[in-house]
Formats: structure tokens, sequence, C-alpha cells
């Protein structure tokens, strides 16, 4: 295997090198505050969804799955 080889995954340089150099051209643009304006919008429904969503995910931090054990290795 050369160095030239594409390395997947963590170790994807293409991909880190590309995702750079457009972030960078995209900061560079002057549009960052404009889409950030963009990005804040919600409408009323989509921010009630966005509650209803958080509350139930937190529910669901709180249960315990029962496909997991959580014996840590103590005998039963």
């Amino acid at each position: 295997m050369s160095k030239h080889d594409k390395i997947q995954g963590e170790g994807d340089y293409e991909s880190a090198r590309q995702y750079r150099e457009d972030t960078e051209e995209f900061v560079e643009s002057g549009k960052v505050d404009e889409a950030a304006r963009k990005a804040g919008k919600v409408s009323d429904k989509e921010r009630a969804e966005m509650k209803r969503s958080e509350k139930e995910g937190k529910r669901h931090a709180h249960e315990k799955d029962p496909n997991v054990s959580r014996d840590y290795g103590r005998p039963s």
C-alpha cells in the first residue's frame, strides 16, 4: 500500500481536505451571517414539534433498555 492510497473512515484525508476547503470558501464568501439568520427562523409549528421531540427523547433517555444487561459482571 502506498502513501497515495486513499484511507477511509476517521483517516479519510481527501474528504477532510475537501471539507476544510469548502468551509473556508463559505466563510470567505461573507454568507455566514445570512445563513445563520435563515437557520434560526422556524415556524410555531416547527418549534412545537421540536419541543415535543426533545421531551420524548428525554423521556426515553431515562428508561432502561430491557435488552441491555446492567449487572456489570456481578453474580445474580
